[in-house]
Formats: C-alpha cells, sequence, structure tokens
C-alpha cells in the first residue's frame, strides 16, 4: 500500500471514528468510543457465557434462585420501558436478559454484554434482602446498558493498535478483536474477571441507582448495601491501586446522586430475606 492510500485510509479511520465509533450512554449522555461493532461483542460474550452457565455449579437454592431472576426481570422491564420511551429503543438489539445465581462463597456478580448476569451466593448475606439485591443487579444492568464492555475494548484496541486499530476496525478484523477480548474482557479464562475503570464503575452505580428506582425499589437504601460491602471487605483504601473505586468515593457519589433517583422512584414494600453464605469481597 503506497503510502497516500495508507494516510487517506488512516485520515477515513478517524473520521469514521469521530462520527460512527461514538456512542452516548443512556442517561448519563457521556460521549464513548466504541469500535467494535455490538454484533462482535455479543457473539464472543455469548460463546464464553454459555460455557460458563454449563459448566458453573449454579445454586440449588431455589427461592434465592426466583428472587435472583425476579429482581432482575424487573429492572430489567422497567429499565426497557424507559427506553423505549426516550429513543433508545435500538440500544435493546440483541438483548436477552438472563439472570442466574451461582453456588459460590464469592461476593461477587458480573454481567455480560446482552444481559447475561450472574449473581454469587455469597453476596446474598450483604444484600440481605430484595431491594439490597436490586442495588446489585441495578449496577450489572447498569454496565450491559452503558456498553461498559465494548468501551473498555475499544480503549484498549486503541492504545495496543495505535492508528492500526483503526483499520482493523473498518476492516472487521475479527482477530485483532479477540486478541483485546482476551485480555480484557478474560474471554478464554475464568469469566467476571473484567476490571472496568473507575469511572464505568461509578456511572454503573449512578445508573443502577436510577435503574433500580424505576423498578419501585429505594434507592435510598444503596447507601446502606455498600457500607456493609465495605464492612466485608474489612474496609478499602489506596483507590489509586484498584480499577475499583474506594467505597467511601461510592457512598459519597451515590449521596450525591440520590436526589436523581428519588425521582423516578414511586415507593413499593420489598423485603425478602436472603440466605447466609460464607463470605469473601470481590464485587
Amino acid at each position: 500500500m503506497s503510502m497516500k492510500k495508507h494516510l487517506t485510509k488512516l485520515l477515513v479511520g478517524f473520521l469514521t471514528i469521530f462520527f460512527l465509533g461514538c456512542g452516548n450512554v443512556p442517561l448519563t449522555g457521556r460521549k464513548q468510543m466504541l469500535l467494535v461493532s455490538d454484533q462482535e461483542v455479543l457473539t464472543l460474550s455469548l460463546q464464553q457465557y454459555g460455557e460458563f452457565i454449563n459448566s458453573a455449579p449454579l445454586s440449588t437454592d431455589k427461592g434465592n434462585t426466583a428472587l435472583v431472576e425476579k429482581v432482575g426481570r424487573r429492572i430489567a422491564n422497567a429499565v426497557e420501558t424507559y427506553l423505549k420511551n426516550h429513543g433508545y429503543e435500538s440500544e435493546l438489539s440483541g438483548y436477552q436478559w438472563e439472570f442466574h445465581l451461582v453456588k459460590s462463597s464469592d461476593v461477587n456478580a458480573f454481567c455480560m454484554p446482552g444481559g447475561k448476569i450472574v449473581v454469587y451466593e455469597g453476596i446474598l448475606p450483604v444484600t440481605r434482602d430484595e431491594t439490597g439485591l436490586a442495588v446489585v443487579l441495578g449496577h450489572e444492568v447498569a454496565h450491559a446498558v452503558a456498553k461498559h464492555a465494548n468501551e473498555r475494548m475499544s480503549q484498549q484496541m486503541a492504545l495496543q493498535y495505535g492508528g492500526a486499530a483503526i483499520g482493523m476496525a473498518l476492516d472487521g478484523k475479527s482477530a485483532a478483536v479477540q486478541n483485546i477480548a482476551s485480555s480484557v474482557y478474560g474471554l478464554g479464562s475464568q469469566l467476571g474477571m473484567l476490571k472496568y475503570s473507575r469511572n464505568h464503575e461509578l456511572e454503573a452505580d449512578k445508573m443502577g441507582l436510577i435503574f433500580m428506582a424505576m423498578a419501585g425499589y429505594d434507592p435510598r437504601q444503596a447507601e446502606a448495601f455498600w457500607t456493609r460491602m465495605s464492612d466485608a471487605s474489612g474496609g478499602s483504601s489506596m483507590e489509586f491501586l484498584s480499577t475499583h473505586p474506594s467505597d467511601n468515593h461510592r457512598i459519597k457519589d451515590i449521596q450525591k446522586n440520590l436526589s436523581e433517583a428519588l425521582k423516578y422512584y414511586k415507593g413499593i414494600n420489598t423485603s425478602t430475606p436472603s440466605s447466609k453464605t460464607s463470605s469473601k469481597w470481590s464485587f
């Protein structure tokens, strides 16, 4: 390829990023770089998610399993209604919500693109009840709706490949996407290991707060949940060493965003106790 053609391709690529490779996150309106197509992200994640679910020890607790499904569906339905009513219906293309409870003492939950959400039994003593569980599931649904996985992969692609990433995105070179997915999203290894940026986590907290309120869960209970998470971890420190925000930072942001979330809250009495299991904080 001649230098002129190469520069032309790069220029077209940069213009594509500005005009086609950018998106806006629902609710927050934040602009984000999305170099990877939704279809590529979904194809990769669904394959790995299927392998995980087929081998994971699903919970045998029928009550808690039903509770996870109930709360997840309730939040997903509320979010879908909101997106459809505000011109974001196309963002739901390819979504097939699933909510599973896995038998594990880890205090964790994770979300795959397309609405595949897994909750570990170990987090139930921290959620305590239906509203506490709504905090977790609202947060995970927010990661999916905000396309944080796609954005994280796109950021890594731009960093790792530089200008070449533009050509790869334009040419649809799935090998490059697979490589990025393997290193960033944990595909081909243990699921749930994706480390979103602190900004992604805080954005998911804010959106999750609003999503749980839309579904009729009291967002004022979110602060108590994150306080319990802090206690379960023995307290956190040195935020700069982690992709997750410090507990204090998280709680302060929740307090700041609470008034906005309460605008969506209509109030429903929800309180279903969860069984206790051992805990090891990693959410």
